[in-house]
């Protein structure tokens, strides 16, 4: 689900319970960036983040990896390189199915 916003004071969210709170004057303290004041739409994409982090540690798990693996393994090249362009298109995997 989406960041909320509670009585304009505090940023929470159902997929971690990483929260930001309002430190007055459109500052932001966003719980796992301690010491840093952050706009209010720094705060939410930070919340967001933790989100994407919470997908992913559920996706991870599935196969076996942390997420902190999952993220290091994923983010390094594929040593298969691009595919192979038969019909001049590239091909996607959208929502279980194949699309050109």
């Amino acid at each position: 689900m989406a960041v909320q916003v509670v009585g304009c004071s505090l940023m929470t969210s159902d997929l971690t319970p990483h929260q930001a709170k309002s430190v007055g004057i459109g500052g932001w303290v966003v719980s796992f960036l301690p010491g840093r004041t952050l706009t209010t739409e720094q705060a939410t994409a930070a919340l967001q983040a933790a989100e994407a982090v919470a997908a992913v540690n559920a996706l991870a798990c599935q196969v076996g990896l942390t997420a902190l693996e999952t993220v290091g393994l994923a983010t390094q090249e594929s040593p298969w390189g691009e595919p192979d362009r038969h019909d001049g298109l590239r091909r996607f995997w959208r929502r279980g199915r194949l699309e050109r």
